[in-house]
């Protein structure tokens, strides 16, 4: 072969593999490419704007924080929902509606989230189920129990996790109209919620026992209370029995002014929505009442694997016991995820569908979510007060699931209107 002709074929020899390298790293940066698309879309956040009342009610809210940060982690540790991760942007409304509105209105116009979540007071779940129904945006409350929520203000866009105050008040008015009391006296903070509440249990406990009266009512402020001129006015009324919707430090308040008075004798009999909720039961320690009729949580006495795992896997992560806010923020997920996944998508319209009559297995058991007021079938555990061992806890308890403690189907479809 002469000098030309191997310089030639020298020449088409650096040719061909200065093409092989360019077609090898165009094929590589096109790899490249793709993979970063992929993970970005992989990587592309399921958004959740939670609203609550973190700093007006820690007591409730900062385990119910606690307990949807755990959710959120073991669900994104495997991998999201549909490929993609739950990421929660958390607001505090102060416990002012108001707040709540705009916070709201923020996490949809400029936080671009997918899905509204939380709320603690009922006044304020009731505002952002009108905002949702206003912007058209899915909304799950999660704890708020007004009544108004699924049934006279539901409407499409909004579903609700917590049992009811009509459900747990019924609840208690059954176990009422089985003690002798006749004259009732009522003590409830005068806000939607303990509104709400009153006249479910009236309305229940005359249905059980028309003999029943009520004698006298008490309507404290939320969160300023004057125990004492709350227990000297139940008192001067002579009731046998007590409904009690007070909470936190207004609960708190009233159970030892009453105690100091000699109002809460042992024949008195009291029902106490949410008193045994650890949160509120508690704080209470030794000075706890006890024989009280009172709907709570006894997770110390829970022996359901699925749920003993949660409760032991909540005490390991965050070494402290849970709480109501505990269960009900880790269900709160639980509940999202599996509505996503149902769905597909996070298209609002395939979410709606995709939510009404959703089955889903949670740490508490199989819940739905009911078709006809997209009120969930998550129960409430019903029993008394005692205290062990200078500790407050709830004895002879049953865990109820709602519907069956609902109204009648037909009031709730003339409630709701049409959609």
């Amino acid at each position: 072969m002469g000098p030309a002709r191997e310089a030639g074929v020298k020449v088409r020899r650096e040719d061909y593999m200065s093409q092989s390298k360019r077609l090898v790293g165009m094929v590589a940066a096109s790899a490249i490419m793709i993979g970063a698309a992929g993970a970005a879309l992989a990587a592309d956040p399921i958004k959740i704007g939670e609203i609550n009342s973190y700093t007006a009610l820690a007591d409730f809210t900062q385990p119910y924080r606690k307990g949807w940060q755990m959710a959120v982690n073991e669900i994104n540790a495997k991998g999201g929902v549909i490929g993609r991760p739950l990421e929660v942007i958390a607001r505090d409304d102060a416990g002012k509606p108001e707040n709540a509105v705009s916070i709201a209105e923020e996490l949809v116009t400029k936080d671009k989230v997918d899905i509204l979540a939380g709320t603690y007071f009922s006044h304020i779940g009731v505002a952002v189920t009108n905002f949702s129904k206003e912007k058209k945006k899915l909304f799950i409350a999660t704890e708020p129990m007004s009544d108004d929520i699924t049934w006279a203000q539901g409407h499409n866009y909004t579903f609700r996790l917590r049992a009811s105050t009509h459900i747990q008040s019924a609840m208690l008015a059954e176990e009422a109209a089985k003690t002798k009391a006749k004259r009732w006296a009522i003590v409830s903070p005068n806000y939607k919620f303990g509104q709400d509440a009153v006249a479910a249990f009236k309305r229940v406990l005359k249905e059980k026992r028309p003999d029943v009266e009520f004698v006298v009512e008490q309507w404290p402020a939320l969160g300023k209370i004057d125990a004492g001129a709350t227990v000297q006015a139940l008192a001067q009324a002579k009731p046998d029995g007590i409904f009690n919707a007070l909470f936190s430090r207004d609960l708190t308040a009233f159970v030892r002014e009453a105690d100091l008075r000699g109002l809460l004798t042992k024949d008195l009999v009291v029902a106490g929505l949410l008193t045994g909720e650890p949160e509120y039961l508690e704080p209470l320690g030794a000075e706890a009442p006890q024989g009280w009729i009172v709907t709570g949580y006894p997770w110390y006495a829970i022996t359901d694997p699925k749920h003993k795992k949660f409760i032991d896997d909540y005490q390991a992560k965050y070494k402290e016991t849970p709480k109501m806010g505990s269960l009900i923020g880790y269900v709160s997920i639980q509940a999202i995820a599996a509505m996503i996944q149902k769905a597909g998508s996070v298209d609002q319209d395939k979410l709606i569908v995709a939510m009404k009559g959703l089955t889903f297995d949670s740490v508490a058991g199989p819940v739905t979510f009911r078709d006809i007021d997209h009120q969930s079938t998550l129960g409430a555990w019903v029993g008394k007060t005692a205290v062990k061992d200078g500790k407050p806890i709830m004895v002879d308890w049953r865990y109820t699931q709602g519907p069956q403690y609902s109204i009648p189907d037909e009031e709730i479809k003339k409630l709701r209107g049409k959609e």
